[in-house]
């Protein structure tokens, strides 16, 4: 089963960080990722650039609106995934507790929809 592990972090707690500590973190997360990397039970990750370069866009009624920033007005933003292959919801809490963000925001756990059998049941052709 694919899991998304959604990174969300409160840049009040991180700017509390030491660089060197929030380095030393960076560099423990990239090594245990490229390592579940070549096991495969990471697929991809990725960082995301600050929420002030965001935009939200909208269409409501027909009208396209587009502003600044992310959508949610809270103080822990997304910043980043990871795409993990895990065996059950359990097994990918646990990949998650092992990711040092945790002590900066909070990282969310979903469980990836099978866009094929999507696909199948609305009766949308096969992805190239």
């Amino acid at each position: 089963m694919k899991f998304l592990l959604l990174v969300y972090t409160d840049d009040e707690i991180a700017g509390q960080v030491p660089a060197a500590r929030y380095d030393q973190d960076m560099r423990h997360c990239l090594a245990q990722a490229d390592a579940m990397k070549t096991q495969g039970r990471v697929l991809d990750y990725q960082q995301l650039e600050a929420p002030r370069s965001a935009k939200s866009v909208r269409v409501r009624a027909g009208r396209t609106s587009v502003v600044d920033g992310p959508f949610a007005e809270t103080k822990e933003m997304l910043a980043g995934f990871n795409l993990v292959e895990a065996e059950s919801m359990e097994d990918a809490v646990r990949m998650a507790q092992e990711l040092p963000w945790t002590a900066y925001g909070c990282v969310e756990v979903r469980q990836v929809k099978d866009i094929a059998g999507v696909r199948q049941r609305v009766g949308a052709p096969a992805a190239p």
